[in-house]
């Protein structure tokens, strides 16, 4: 049985692993409350290095206001070679948000945010709303099999 090791990423391991986009753990800050952390679809634009998220919103929502919320962003996989993760602080943006429209439209053409339908309610009645993180701080780990 070999030595396990756990070392950083390299850039271009961690925006290979991270794709368009799939599914991560979404962890929004909450004041003096726990975090509020939900399973969630992302798109990921490797040449910005922004992630994008279509996330649920209206008055049944328990995220709150999401526009300049302090997040992180998790994502992580396990296989038989061993697990690798991505972790990611920053700011969520409204993708509406004045000065950043165009280059919005571009990151979400170089983006492939899965469809996952996890509602109570029908899909055409829940109200969508587009956010970003820009991180200002990325950190991914992998486990490496030693000799």
């Amino acid at each position: 049985m070999g030595e396990e090791d756990t070392t950083s990423m390299e850039a271009n391991e961690r925006d290979e692993f991270l794709g368009q986009g799939g599914i991560a753990v979404l962890a929004l800050a909450a004041g003096t409350e726990p975090p509020h952390a939900i399973p969630v679809s992302y798109g990921y634009d490797v040449t910005t290095a922004t992630f994008y998220f279509r996330l649920a919103s209206g008055a049944s929502s328990e995220k709150g206001e999401l526009d300049g919320r302090a997040a992180t962003v998790v994502v992580s996989d396990s296989k038989e070679d061993g697990w690798r993760s991505v972790v990611a602080r920053g700011n969520l943006e409204d993708v509406e948000r004045e000065g950043i429209e165009t280059e919005t439209l571009a990151g979400l053409d170089r983006v492939d945010i899965p469809l996952v339908d996890i509602f109570n309610d029908p899909i055409r009645d829940v109200q969508f709303e587009f956010l970003r993180l820009v991180p200002e701080k990325v950190t991914g780990r992998v486990e490496r099999s030693g000799g």
